[in-house]
């Protein structure tokens, strides 16, 4: 496996082990019935979500409701509107809303301050799959092909973006087809009405692509093809080269070489109360031996998979649990405050912009677009987009 997640300290995982059961001290603060959004029924977020609601339920009698969404911007209303603390959240309602691009670049919505608590960061993939009836084998195999556009989920169209740019392909070298949410593209493979679509490989609407008379494959993504990392890097910095095994005709002795992100992604925004953020990674992490063999996936939720300094700064309730099991090193503390500076320039941008934006959507968009990007090239940060 090409991804070296950070192994936690021997010393704090043994704490860890002779935790026993969570103390009612601190599962007081998680309130009796909790509420998650994540993605579509039968998605691996969803029932990565549903598997911890029935651990949380059994040791602590917490009530947790998931809450689907169908694609990025539905699963982060309820967050943004203070109706639901948490989600299983993907990328897009992750480090696209904080970087306010797609959908997140419109009037109603700008850079979104977004915080993490755990990352999944499992044996699957997050990558194309496509029929196998297609022929397709690798990324570039899809020139021609039929791709799934959804609307309003600006993480797995900018995924295949990033995925198409890999193979030096774009949008314009694919037929492209229009649906209104994952479970929608997914199901339009096997109706054959597109070819391939953005998925998680356990997800439950891939092992229905397998068992179904078109099949599955999983285009690859080779490690050693450093220009096509490059551009595909350029469009996604959030991915990682890694040997796929998990999944619908995948194993530990059938990797696939591939390319992936952690998902879900357990996020909330900075404003939720610190004592229940904290409550809630630790009763992640001390309940993990009641829901890892639960879902496809839940291995992903490990302490000693997490990675501290990824692209969305960490919840300063997490940081707080972290530090206590003595995980959290001094320089995460470093790579958080960056972040959370980062979010702060383009929101300082977003309100000086917004003063006198255009009222044209298409005009506000172009706006935004110049104007996020030279604030963040004023402070020498990485732009990542300059249009979408």
């Amino acid at each position: 496996m090409r991804v070296a997640f950070k192994m936690m300290a021997a010393s704090a995982v043994l704490a860890l082990m002779s935790g026993a059961a969570p103390s009612n001290a601190w599962a007081q603060k998680l309130s009796d019935q909790l509420t998650w959004t994540a993605y579509d029924v039968g998605s691996g977020g969803y029932n990565q979500a549903v598997a911890i609601g029935n651990a949380l339920k059994n040791k602590m009698n917490v009530t947790l409701r998931v809450l689907p969404g169908k694609n990025d911007v539905s699963r982060t209303v309820p967050l943004r509107e203070g109706k639901v603390p948490f989600s299983a959240n993907g990328v897009g309602g992750t480090y696209m809303a904080q970087e306010a691009v797609y959908e997140f670049g419109a009037k109603d919505w700008g850079p979104q301050p977004v915080r993490s608590l755990l990352l999944n960061n499992s044996d699957a993939l997050l990558t194309v799959v496509a029929a196998k009836d297609t022929g397709v084998k690798t990324m570039a195999d899809l020139k021609g092909k039929r791709v799934a556009w959804v609307i309003g989920a600006p993480s797995l169209n900018q995924n295949i973006t990033a995925l198409l740019a890999y193979a030096n392909l774009t949008w314009n070298d694919v037929q492209r087809v229009e649906f209104g949410g994952f479970g929608q593209a997914m199901t339009g493979i096997i109706n054959n009405q597109v070819d391939a679509a953005f998925a998680s490989t356990i997800s439950g609407q891939a092992y229905q692509i397998a068992s179904s008379p078109r099949g599955i494959v999983y285009p690859t993504v080779p490690h050693n093809d450093a220009e096509g990392w490059k551009r595909l890097k350029a469009k996604a910095p959030f991915y990682v080269p890694f040997y796929g095994a998990e999944g619908p005709e995948m194993s530990a002795t059938n990797r696939v070489e591939g390319a992936t992100y952690p998902y879900p992604v357990l996020m909330t925004y900075a404003n939720v109360d610190a004592g229940q953020v904290y409550a809630m990674t630790k009763a992640m992490v001390e309940l993990y031996a009641e829901y890892k063999d639960a879902a496809p996936g839940n291995v992903g939720w490990d302490l000693k998979r997490q990675v501290f300094d990824w692209v969305v700064p960490v919840h300063e309730g997490a940081v707080k649990y972290f530090k206590e099991i003595g995980v959290w090193k001094p320089e995460y503390d470093k790579n958080n405050a960056a972040l959370i500076d980062r979010q702060k320039t383009m929101a300082d941008a977003w309100t000086a912009y917004t003063k006198s934006a255009p009222a044209d959507e298409a005009a506000f968009a172009k706006g935004w677009m110049k104007a996020r990007a030279d604030a963040l090239a004023a402070k020498k940060l990485d732009v990542f987009l300059t249009e979408w």
